[in-house]
């Protein structure tokens, strides 16, 4: 797994070190507030823009391979320019940073959540975060709609989707590899709708390309050898444990279900943290009953004010089912174990896809047939991501839905009677702060947040 070749070795070709790297990706790691979006944003200004460390064209090509992949591309991306430039070493660094100050926030926000969720003041401050939440899902569908949806067959591909798995329920999965073999065939075909955007011209002086030069060095040239030794090492670092709970503790096990449901969720879930979040509120929610859809929307609105992956909404998701089934475990002991296993199943298989793939990825600068494919993903997550605005706003804004289940249609219906005109003139001004304002994610959680204890305070809630 690791490069035979020496950290020495790999900074003498650019100069920079592995402890400078890590105070860049630490920076990068408490700054990374706003979704993947807002990420992505944070790491092109410091990696791209101040530290000329990759180019536009290289970042972009980087970024459409984590797109493709399952689990959070943010984070997945920050590995694998981690690893361009540190090799290995680099790749775990970065990803790991990464992700390591939403794991203590989310770990200490579960805490209290468990704790005290019943308590007025913070039920008051949750149903505040659920409003803004909302709004910032359905920016999260504006924002990446402008991008993909440059014509109209990607406009049909998210009509598609979106009727797809509101509707009738079709796994994520089939819509995404559906998506996919309609993108790579219509770009084969030479069909203009499927053709990738430009990269753009980027600086050419950049750390990275200055390194690599036209010739790909040693870590970063395709091997069938290193391959087979990185599939190995990581696969026994994230199935081991698993195997360990099922054979020791059974199936039926909290511990043993969180490790299978987590490890299938970091294979199947295709499009970024807003599309994971829509197939695990469909199996945590309505499957498992782990959490309830209110219950879904707190995490998430604590993964949104948190730095990190918003992926790690999945932390709380496990705390809460291990602290409600400890065993012979006290209910915080549970809840820690439970949610540290969910995110070590969750993001240990992101590093996989990183170290197996990137080499030849990075052979593949400028394939058109896979830039096709992205665009039609990049189309369906739009329809997906869009199922789960609604999905938020039923459970935020109404109290109670009714599910219908007939003639192969499988979706929920409000029932009017129920609901909530608070959430609802919360989510409003939530959501004309974001879009006629302009004003940032935090300023409009934190309004919300002081909104819902005002609202308690005066009895409207």
């Amino acid at each position: 797994m690791i490069d035979t070749t020496t950290t020495t070795e790999a900074d003498a070709g650019h100069g920079i070190g592995l402890g400078e790297a890590f105070q860049v990706w630490l920076r990068v790691a408490l700054l990374s507030f706003g979704g993947p979006a807002g990420q992505i944003a944070v790491m092109h200004r410091i990696l791209v823009e101040e530290k000329n460390w990759i180019s536009e064209g290289r970042f972009l090509h980087a970024l459409n391979y984590c797109m493709l992949l399952p689990g959070p591309e943010a984070q997945q991306l920050a590995t694998y320019i981690g690893w361009l430039l540190h090799r290995t070493a680099g790749g775990i660094m970065a990803g790991g940073l990464f992700i390591l100050p939403g794991v203590i926030a989310i770990m200490a926000l579960s805490y209290i959540y468990a704790a005290f969720g019943n308590v007025g003041f913070i039920e008051a401050l949750f149903f505040g975060l659920k409003a803004a939440v909302l709004a910032i899902v359905v920016q999260a569908v504006v924002r990446v709609g402008k991008r993909a949806l440059r014509n109209r067959v990607m406009i049909a591909l998210a009509a598609i989707a979106f009727v797809a798995i509101f509707f009738f329920n079709v796994p994520f999965p089939a819509i995404i590899i559906a998506a996919g073999v309609i993108g790579y065939l219509g770009a084969r075909s030479g069909r203009p709708e499927f053709a990738g955007g430009g990269h753009g011209g980027g600086k050419n002086s950049a750390t990275v390309d200055s390194m690599l030069g036209d010739e790909l060095p040693d870590h970063v040239r395709p091997s069938v050898s290193r391959a087979l030794r990185v599939s190995a090492v990581w696969l026994l670092l994230w199935l081991v444990p698993v195997a360990a709970l099922l054979i020791g503790l059974g199936q039926a096990n909290v511990f043993s279900q969180i490790a299978l449901f987590f490890s299938k969720m970091a294979m199947v879930t295709f499009g970024g943290a807003y599309a994971v979040l829509a197939y695990v509120a469909q199996q945590a929610v309505e499957h498992y009953h782990w959490v309830a859809p209110r219950e879904m929307l707190d995490g998430l609105g604590m993964a949104e004010t948190t730095p990190g992956p918003l992926i790690m909404v999945l932390q709380f998701v496990g705390f809460m089912a291990a602290f409600r089934d400890p065993g012979t475990l006290s209910p915080m002991l549970a809840g820690t174990l439970g949610g540290l296993l969910a995110t070590w199943v969750t993001f240990t298989p992101c590093f996989l896809w990183i170290f197996l793939g990137a080499p030849f990825i990075e052979t593949l600068r400028g394939n058109k047939a896979l830039a096709g494919a992205l665009s039609a993903i990049t189309a369906a997550v739009v329809g997906v991501i869009l199922n789960l605005s609604i999905w938020f706003a039923l459970h935020t804004v109404f109290r109670d839905t009714v599910p219908v289940r007939s003639y192969g249609l499988s979706f929920d219906l409000p029932v009017w009677p129920s609901l909530d005109l608070a959430a609802l003139v919360l989510a409003v001004l939530a959501a004309t702060a974001i879009f006629r304002f302009n004003l940032g994610m935090l300023t409009v959680l934190g309004g919300s947040c002081a909104a819902g204890v005002v609202l308690r305070a005066t009895g409207i809630i």
